[in-house]
């Protein structure tokens, strides 16, 4: 039997990070939409869900992935719709997010301003933008912000 594992990833437009995810390799699915914790970060974030293999890519690179792909180290205004975190689904695995975006921490010049949350409740997207780039990988949003994106995961040798 397969073991998929699960994790909640926000940071900036949902599209953007739903399209980067479809990208590495031992994700098997990705969840678009809206994930909220518990107060004071209860409201609904543009986030998605990844759900992976461990066996073929580990949390921390998937941690790696998201911190490189999207601003994760600017506490600009739009973090309440955009907020730059790790949702996790146990105590076991707050405890590895935690130990790993420390870890992670020590690469970058900057700090990281991503939060590590409980998940609470998830909102999927409405059908019509799931899939954004596979949709419409020629619109002009997709050309300006998530083939970039799409780069870095390429460079990071772990595309599909």
């Amino acid at each position: 039997m397969v073991e998929v594992q699960k994790i909640g990833l926000g940071g900036g437009c949902h599209w953007c990070t739903e399209a980067v995810f479809q990208e590495v390799e031992g994700v098997v699915k990705v969840e678009q939409g809206y994930i909220a914790s518990e107060a004071p970060a209860d409201t609904l974030s543009e986030a998605v869900i990844v759900h992976y293999l461990p066996k073929k890519v580990n949390l921390g690179k998937l941690l790696e992935i998201h911190l490189h792909t999207h601003n994760s180290t600017s506490d600009h205004s739009f973090r309440k719709k955009y907020r730059s975190a790790v949702y996790f689904f146990s105590a076991e695995e707050e405890k590895e997010v935690k130990n790993l975006l420390e870890r992670l921490q020590v690469q970058s010049d900057k700090k990281l301003v991503t939060q590590v949350l409980a998940f609470g409740r998830f909102v999927a997207s409405r059908e019509a933008i799931q899939d954004y780039y596979k949709r419409n990988p020629e619109a002009p949003f997709c050309k300006k912000y998530i083939e970039p994106k799409l780069k870095k995961v390429e460079a990071l040798n772990n595309v599909k």
